[in-house]
């Protein structure tokens, strides 16, 4: 038994998740590696191979990293909880003419939960990842903050993880920045893994092309929702559009409507099939209301906080006052923000740490 104990390794076949693996492996861990199949994307009637975390080369590079380095290696198969859970709520927020962050969703209540479980089952004390991210304890909470590499970090799509799972998380990647891990993999003999391209897409869409994920999922829906009003803030009708689950929040591309100048989706009226639009000046909002909070650095927001809140995975961040309101927060930031989008997940930071996060309701 190792003295520095036993890790559970979420290993996904790519660079980062191995060369965590490989990393702790060194260290004196006991590492037990565990690739998750997630999605079939067979099943979801696309025309594309399965990408990233189903790729059975995947499964195939992660099994042969842990056979070459004399640890155990485990394929579990969570499509069911992740059909069930994640697929359902994607579909659900469109309809409710929201645009959702899947991959939050997953890590939230799929993914960590999965691995404590096995984590228990195999009695492993830990469980690692190979995200950018770092972890430490503070005034008896496990606090969640950004990664050295801030190009590469990734603690915004982790802000729904709880204390369970943080007390138990070990980051490898941290502290290092993308072209050390790179360096990394091919020093320790993984040279095509070092130079292998990432994907971004969301795992069941690797078209990218969610819309028609919808029409499949829902094989009537193109009928029932053709067909619709774009309007202007005002009302004014100004053309029919292909319905409203298939528009986002700050779309300008593919409204296939010309009006003389650059026109974008400001909001959507499922309620009536109804897609507003307006300028781009339209779609800056000060405030947002913020639900289903997760604190991470303290217990509560009890008062009005000075904070850094993230609206996009790729946004910088703003300066914002955030104050409690009933069960969720208000957000005001100094300066008007663009495409406040609900549906999204809000990260509140104060510093490089994850105060909470939570999911956009509404922009005002």
């Amino acid at each position: 038994m190792s003295k520095k104990g036993k890790v559970l390794v979420a290993m996904s076949g790519g660079i980062d998740s191995t060369v965590s693996a490989l990393l702790l492996h060194e260290q004196g861990y006991e590492v037990v590696g565990i690739t998750m199949k997630t999605w079939d994307y067979a099943s979801s009637g696309g025309g594309k191979k399965e990408t990233g975390c189903c790729n059975l080369d995947s499964f195939n590079d992660a099994r042969m990293a842990a056979v070459e380095h004399g640890f155990p290696h485990y394929i579990l198969d969570i499509r069911e909880e992740f059909g069930s859970h994640v697929i359902d709520n994607f579909v659900e927020e469109y309809m409710a003419g929201r645009t959702p962050n899947p991959c939050v969703l997953c890590n939230t209540h799929i993914k960590w939960s999965a691995l404590l479980k096995r984590a228990n089952m195999l009695d492993c004390e830990y469980i690692a990842t190979g995200h950018y991210v770092k972890v430490r304890e503070e005034n008896n909470r496990f606090v969640l903050s950004k990664a050295k590499d801030l190009t590469k970090d990734q603690s915004y799509v982790l802000w729904g993880l709880g204390q369970d799972c943080l007390s138990r998380s070990i980051y490898p990647l941290g502290d290092m920045l993308k072209s050390e891990v790179r360096q990394l993999a091919y020093d320790m003999g993984y040279k095509d893994l070092s130079v292998k391209a990432e994907s971004y897409e969301i795992c069941f869409v690797p078209d990218n092309d969610y819309r028609g994920f919808l029409k499949r999922q829902i094989p009537t829906l193109e009928a029932e929702v053709d067909g619709g009003d774009f309007v202007l803030a005002d009302g004014k009708k100004i053309g029919k559009h292909r319905g409203y689950p298939f528009y986002t929040i700050g779309q300008r591309k593919g409204l296939e409507i010309a009006l003389g100048k650059p026109m974008f989706v400001t909001k959507i009226i499922p309620e009536t099939n109804t897609v507003v639009l307006g300028e781009a000046h339209e779609l800056q909002q000060s405030e947002m209301l913020v639900s289903g909070l997760n604190m991470i650095k303290y217990d509560a927001i009890t008062e009005p906080m000075t904070l850094t809140t993230k609206i996009r995975y790729k946004d910088p961040g703003s300066e914002s006052t955030v104050t409690p309101e009933g069960d969720m927060v208000k957000v005001h930031f100094s300066h008007s923000v663009n495409s406040i989008a609900p549906g999204q997940s809000a990260v509140l930071y104060e510093g490089d740490d994850v105060v909470a996060g939570g999911i956009i309701r509404m922009g005002m």
